[in-house]
């Protein structure tokens, strides 16, 4: 399955190398990858793979999962369509409470103690998914764990994944991605280490020709 989905992301340029000229993230880090999974909504045969493989995990590592919850915004239509498949409940989880309305900050219905699954495009530093954990769990729901489509593996995520208990498992991560871009022309063997020295110290820049 990592190496269908990586297939898929490069094929309709969902990841995109360009270790050559890297571009910039909001945070000022130079990248060799610019990742952009809402991509695989517009294709639908690359969609169907990738809900296919979330429910897929979703059953391996989370069998007792009630209801899916979906991050905002990128997490929450992988949500709904892997819910629909699964005939699961599904929801979402703001960035912040409205500020009308009933203010919600989750959408949906969940009750205290019902078993949830994070359902989130991507993890780089593991932030932003996390806080969604965190709210969930201040509702008083049951976080079995997240299910995402790629992960670079960077050791902030994986320490901060650590640190708040919870895990993830990814349909394919960077690694994965990076050999089957070499393998396909996408990017030069040689540049695959390059790729991993961005991958394991983001801030030093020395991979840059």
């Amino acid at each position: 399955m990592e190496q269908l989905i990586a297939r898929d992301l490069l094929r309709i340029h969902a990841v995109f190398f360009r270790p050559d000229e890297p571009f910039t993230w909001a945070s000022g880090i130079k990248s060799p990858v610019y990742c952009d999974n809402r991509l695989t909504l517009t294709a639908p045969d690359v969609r169907l793979d990738v809900e296919n493989g979330l429910a897929r995990l979703i059953r391996e590592n989370y069998p007792a999962a009630e209801v899916l919850m979906g991050t905002s915004t990128a997490g929450i239509a992988h949500a709904a369509i892997t819910a629909h498949i699964m005939g699961l409940p599904m929801g979402y989880v703001r960035s912040g409470a409205k500020d009308h309305g009933r203010q919600n900050q989750i959408e949906g219905r969940l009750e205290p103690g019902q078993k949830v699954v994070v359902v989130e495009d991507l993890i780089s530093t593991g932030g932003s998914v996390i806080e969604v954990v965190n709210v969930l769990r201040e509702a008083e729901a049951e976080v079995l764990g997240i299910v995402s489509i790629f992960t670079y593996g960077m050791q902030k995520g994986l320490d901060r994944l650590a640190a708040a208990g919870v895990k993830n498992v990814s349909l394919t991560n960077f690694d994965v991605i990076a050999r089957v871009a070499a393998e396909e022309g996408y990017i030069q063997p040689a540049d695959i280490a390059r790729l991993i020295a961005f991958r394991d110290n983001p801030s030093d820049e020395s991979w840059i020709k």
